[in-house]
């Protein structure tokens, strides 16, 4: 094409549209791109880490046997969740967070609400005896889960995790952070009592 005819196209209504039309696309894809992105991290941003389900609720726990930290006798196994509701909490002694929640399970430990149960996370055993030793032990069994690889099958994220299960073994609730007030009063505990009930109901 010569500078001449271009200069003629150029000159053409219908294909200075279809320039700026196409040009107008090149611009506007990258922007819907950016408006989508921005809408997935929003999203996003309004979901709150102990909203997300576990792949694992419903199901049996694990097939686990884990021996007791140090300082304690009784360790923490699968056999040891079937037969009563119990609370199984994933704690660690350089956990920062864990440290919120305590005051609450050594309240359900002293009122005997229910029974708790600790799975010890990649923590030393020293570490956890003092921590123990020092803030009170809530648990009825701890287990030492040194490498960290049974919270793997249990679906962990990370610490502090609280699990609710069944008297059957089955995991019934998965609570993310640390347990607070609300989530104790308005979810596990009436969970609880639930689940008790409908294990009384299926005793012949």
């Amino acid at each position: 094409m010569t500078h001449q005819s271009a200069v003629v196209a150029s000159s053409d209504p219908a294909i200075r549209e279809v320039g700026t039309w196409r040009s107008r696309l090149l611009h506007a894809v990258p922007f819907a791109a950016f408006v989508v992105l921005a809408i997935v991290l929003a999203w996003g941003l309004t979901r709150h880490a102990r909203d997300i389900p576990s792949a694992l609720i419903g199901r049996p726990v694990p097939d686990f046997t884990l021996p007791p930290v140090k300082g304690r006798t009784l360790g923490l196994s699968s056999d040891d969740l079937q037969g009563e509701v119990s609370l199984v909490n994933v704690f660690a002694s350089w956990c920062v967070a864990c440290r919120e929640e305590h005051p609450l399970f050594m309240r359900i430990a002293a009122d005997r609400t229910v029974p708790l149960h600790g799975l010890n996370y990649k923590d030393r055993p020293d570490d956890v005896a003092k921590w123990l030793d020092t803030l009170g032990d809530p648990y009825t069994r701890t287990g030492a889960d040194i490498n960290g690889r049974v919270a793997i099958d249990w679906g962990v994220y990370g610490v502090p995790e609280t699990f609710v299960v069944g008297a059957d073994g089955r995991i019934a609730y998965k609570h993310i952070g640390p347990v607070t007030e609300d989530a104790l009063a308005r979810i596990i505990l009436p969970l609880v009592e639930r689940l008790r009930a409908e294990a009384q109901e299926r005793q012949p």
